[in-house]
């Protein structure tokens, strides 16, 4: 999740009512190649159904905590969107949390960037620290998680948590790089790979055989990387060297989820860009404003929600994206 000043710097400042009302009169969906129909009605409109946070990010669907589980990071909060649209707060504070996933036995992972770590917290307000060091220093702050292929958590280690005092606390890095790391079933915090300037979000191929991370490091660097990158992943989970799978040009990526059928959404200032498997870009779904992060869900897993700064959004697609 990029320092705010620099998304706006970045075009993604557009959170207007009037903005928001251009969008929907026009149409928010945007067909670069016509496979994208089958995925989503090129006249589906987005819908706002929580529009009062500070900064909204990690959206995960999690039906056993009350509907969609979210950071509004800012704010220092965990919600929960439920089905019917009431919004409560599941916890209170967050420690500035951010990315947030379920573990492979439905428990809730969580990055923080106050407290540098990733913990896992449970419904009753229980927390077990996962990971906050490596090497005997600490983490930067840590940003987004997946489970891996294997139960396996993995996440990312930016610096932007320990840059925004909003979202954190100023500070230095400890590490020396900012990486990828998977946390395994005993407990090691492992590095699997140094080779991004600032990797943001992250998410594996339905076959576990690719892992996808977002470069976001001209958020700080306007001449750095602006691209998704994969990485061929070994059956020891070790990963192969980086390949630009896309480019951006303008913003950065942020949060990453990968369909069902292969189809990776990343979230970027201008919205939800959509690419096949092959890399070809489908399309896109425009946001009132950058959008940092998405999920799927709904009882048919046929939602699209999207974290973009104080709102989430939600739009249907026609088919389901998560495995059944």
């Amino acid at each position: 999740m990029p320092h705010p000043h620099r998304r706006t710097l970045l075009g993604a400042g557009l959170g207007l009512v009037a903005a928001t009302t251009v969008r929907a009169a026009s149409g928010v969906v945007r067909v670069d190649d016509p496979r994208l129909a089958s995925l989503i009605d090129p006249a589906a409109r987005l819908h706002t159904p929580f529009s009062g946070g500070r900064w909204c990010e990690g959206p995960c669907w999690a039906p056993a905590y009350g509907g969609l589980v979210f950071s509004d990071t800012k704010a220092n909060r965990i919600r929960v969107l439920a089905e019917d649209g009431a919004v409560s707060t599941l916890f209170d504070p967050s420690d500035n949390a951010n990315g947030n996933t379920l573990d492979a036995r439905g428990r809730l992972v969580t990055c923080e960037h106050r407290t540098r770590r990733v913990v896992r917290r449970e419904g009753d307000g229980t927390v077990t620290v996962l990971a906050d060091a490596f090497g005997g220093r600490r983490l930067n702050a840590p940003n987004d998680a997946v489970p891996g292929p294997d139960g396996t958590i993995w996440f990312t280690d930016p610096v932007f948590g320990i840059t925004q005092p909003e979202e954190g606390v100023l500070a230095e890095p400890e590490q020396a790089a900012r990486r990828v790391y998977r946390i395994t079933a005993s407990g090691t915090v492992e590095a699997m790979t140094d080779a991004l300037d600032q990797p943001n979000g992250l998410a594996f191929a339905p076959d576990g055989r690719t892992l996808y991370v977002s470069e976001s490091g001209a958020a700080l660097n306007p001449e750095a990387g602006r691209a998704v990158i994969a990485f061929a992943v070994a059956a020891d989970g070790t990963l192969g060297p980086p390949r630009t799978f896309a480019q951006v040009e303008t913003g950065v990526p942020d949060g990453l989820k990968v369909d069902a059928a292969g189809r990776l959404y990343a979230a970027c200032a201008d919205g939800i860009r959509i690419f096949a498997p092959d890399g070809t870009r489908l399309g896109r779904i425009a946001t009132p404003t950058a959008a940092a992060n998405l999920a799927f869900g709904g009882a048919d897993g046929r939602r699209l929600f999207i974290a973009a700064g104080h709102a989430i959004h939600a739009i249907d697609l026609r088919e389901p994206a998560t495995r059944g």
